[in-house]
């Protein structure tokens, strides 16, 4: 766009509409006409502006003429029909989009050069330092579970901070930048904050040093009372009703309200905090909490629900809080419970009750920690056959609610994976020598400071055998399914031959991201040699999502053996035929739990609260109408048609092969 100097017939125009400057010599404008759109501007340093030819239509149908009224500009540019209005203070050091309204603002500037958040160090999980994450605009959950977790390899550290220190050096500036299209209104004070297009910002208290990253496919919305110190928010977020936040990172489609307050920590895709406090934590993708009474702190949380008054404690009143304590993927709290770091909790748990333990429960997902009498009762692999773990591995992929195709996080949402897996092949031998040191006919086993009752620990061992039949029959059904009839013993092996060189050994769960540690160490190594930069880390993680499948299969194949009996490189047809029938078995038997625990939420103890002023039959009629019938109802019909269909899969695979 080009910008000319006014002339004198010009200025006059502008003086008599009261306007002011320090120096007209230094004010410019590409379109004399919207000069009448200007009144009551003071101008000093380099102020540019472009046409004011858009009427901005506001809710009720009011109208306003864009242009420059009621406001003090400093060392300005503003761009094509934008609007800014009584401006109480001033706004200085900006550059301004096209088609933004502003309005009813305090103070918007930039002083001195400012990295807009880019850099911030954040300490997450050990409030006193040597976990800090330096955040910026590209920040993913797996890098920022790398700069955390991997510090015994200082090397690495060192050149991802470089890394990032140079990405924030490239971001510095001396100004501003509000983009297009973007709305601020009512809002007090915004210092150093570079905001994207689309952009709305309401009725916000105080932001400082930070970045809106939004755009016009993910708006971010800023809202009443918000105030945000060193922070950087990303595309889709919404933040309002006087949520808190320093030294934060905010990822993609995150919904924060309710007067929450946050310091030190990182929250990634989805998450939806309300009402609680968050200190020093690593909320994974998915971690939500909604309540006044719930505090998380020091930990490290993905795909979480902390109910109601859930707490942690990471000191001992002895050297400060120096402790952490990490819940593994979709482990949950109920209310009122208390975990006293440091202390790990498997994968798909739940915590009822208070903890004061220390114990690791990781080898043992799905499982249930209940305290009685301050002690902690472990149930291994009852989550299994629990209609909430089903309904949640349901609902999070249709609550994702990024829609910028630029995602930064990789967030695989399976229940069983080679991660879920190979803890249960590692808990069932646990469990077995726990049964074997102790006797079969003891009541009671003790496990990293949890007690274990003999018909829990039996059950977990069938509850974790089922599920590895079933995970392994649903990849092997997979691998075969465009098999054709007739096909061959060698015809089968070729199938089920891995295509992809990675996938062995041990898998970790880079919170979202699940992939083998050994590709992850490579991928490590190469950024530690100065072959891999930021970009390529991210783009390699990415790749790794993107082909897990592959490496799932690579991975499974050789627990056919350990667990069937039956090497693939020497299956026949009549093995495969029974590793199907045995997988059918099991999914069918695992449905069949899960109906059996959903029928629960339709006894009559459920209807307890209804038909409050009738008889039996009024109450159950109240429920009927309120919770419909449990025939009826959605998800025990989806468990019935995923009965029907596994069986329908198992047996066609079956009559092929036969």
């Amino acid at each position: 766009m080009s910008y000319n100097p006014l002339t004198q017939e010009q200025i006059d125009l502008l003086i008599a509409r009261g306007c002011r400057a320090e120096d007209w010599s230094t004010v410019y404008a590409s379109d004399p006409a919207s000069l009448n759109y200007i009144r009551n501007v003071r101008f000093s340093g380099e102020v540019k502006f472009g046409r004011f030819q858009e009427v901005f239509v506001l809710p009720g149908g009011v109208k306003k003429h864009s242009g420059l009224r009621e406001a003090t500009l400093h060392n300005v540019t503003v761009g094509d029909d934008t609007l800014i209005e009584n401006v109480t203070n001033y706004v200085a050091n900006y550059d301004i989009g096209a088609h933004s309204y502003i309005e009813n603002v305090d103070l918007i500037v930039n002083e001195g050069p400012s990295t807009f958040g880019n850099g911030v160090e954040v300490s997450v999980l050990n409030e006193t330092g040597g976990r800090e994450v330096k955040i910026y605009d590209r920040l993913s959950a797996q890098m920022a579970y790398v700069l955390a977790m991997y510090r015994h390899r200082p090397a690495l550290i060192q050149r991802l901070n470089a890394f990032i220190d140079d990405y924030a050096r490239q971001q510095s500036s001396d100004r501003g930048r509000i983009g297009d299209h973007v709305s601020i209104r009512n809002t007090r004070h915004i210092n150093a904050v570079r905001i994207g297009d689309y952009a709305v910002i309401s009725g916000a208290s105080r932001l400082r040093n930070g970045s809106v990253n939004s755009n016009a496919v993910a708006p971010v919305t800023i809202a009443h009372g918000v105030i945000a110190d060193d922070f950087i928010i990303c595309s889709g977020s919404s933040i309002s009703d006087n949520t808190s936040l320093t030294r934060c990172f905010v990822g993609q489609s995150c919904t924060m309200g309710h007067g929450y307050s946050a310091s030190d920590s990182l929250f990634f895709s989805n998450c939806q905090e309300e009402n609680g406090e968050a200190c020093a934590i690593f909320a994974g993708p998915f971690t939500v909490t909604h309540h006044k009474s719930t505090l998380l702190i020091a930990g490290m949380f993905s795909f979480m629900n902390a109910g109601s008054g859930s707490n942690q404690s990471n000191h001992m009143y002895k050297l400060g809080p120096i402790h952490q304590g990490i819940l593994e993927r979709g482990a949950k709290t109920s209310s009122d419970s208390y975990i006293l770091w440091p202390s790990r909790v498997g994968a798909f748990s739940l915590v009822m009750g208070r903890h004061v333990t220390h114990s690791d429960t990781s080898h043992l997902p799905f499982s249930y920690l209940i305290e009685q009498q301050n002690t902690t009762y472990l149930v291994p692999g009852v989550n299994l056959r629990s209609v909430g773990t089903v309904r949640d591995a349901q609902k999070w992929p249709k609550r994702d609610a990024r829609k910028d195709p630029d995602r930064l996080d990789c967030i695989n949402y399976n229940l069983l994976s080679p991660y879920t897996i190979q803890k249960m092949f590692k808990g069932i031998q646990l469990l077995k020598n726990l049964q074997y040191s102790s006797g079969e006919l003891s009541d009671l086993y003790s496990y990293h400071s949890t007690k274990i009752r003999n018909h829990s620990l039996r059950a977990g061992i069938r509850y974790y055998e089922t599920a590895i039949t079933k995970f392994l029959g649903n990849s092997i059904i997979k691998r075969l399914e465009n098999l054709p009839a007739g096909a061959s013993d060698a015809d089968i092996r070729e199938a089920l031959k891995p295509t992809c060189p990675i996938g062995g050994g041990n898998w970790l769960d880079l919170s979202g991201l699940l992939a083998p540690r050994q590709a992850i160490s490579d991928l490590l190594q190469q950024v530690e040699e100065g072959s891999l930069d930021l970009r390529g880390l991210s783009d390699a993680f990415q790749s790794l999502h993107r082909n897990y499948y592959d490496a799932e299969w690579t991975w499974a194949y050789d627990k056919y053996k350990d667990f069937f009996g039956y090497p693939l490189e020497e299956i026949t047809r009549e093995q495969v035929v029974d590793i199907v029938k045995r997988w059918k078995e099991a999914v069918i038997g695992l449905d069949k739990e899960l109906y059996e625990d959903a029928r629960k939420e339709f006894n009559l103890a459920s209807m307890t609260g209804f038909g409050a002023d009738g008889d039996k039959e009024v109450k159950a009629r109240d429920f009927s109408q309120v919770r419909g019938d449990f025939e009826s109802n959605s998800f025990v019909t989806a468990v019935l048609d995923h009965i029907k269909q596994k069986s329908a899969l198992g047996d066609e695979l079956i009559a092929r092969l036969s």
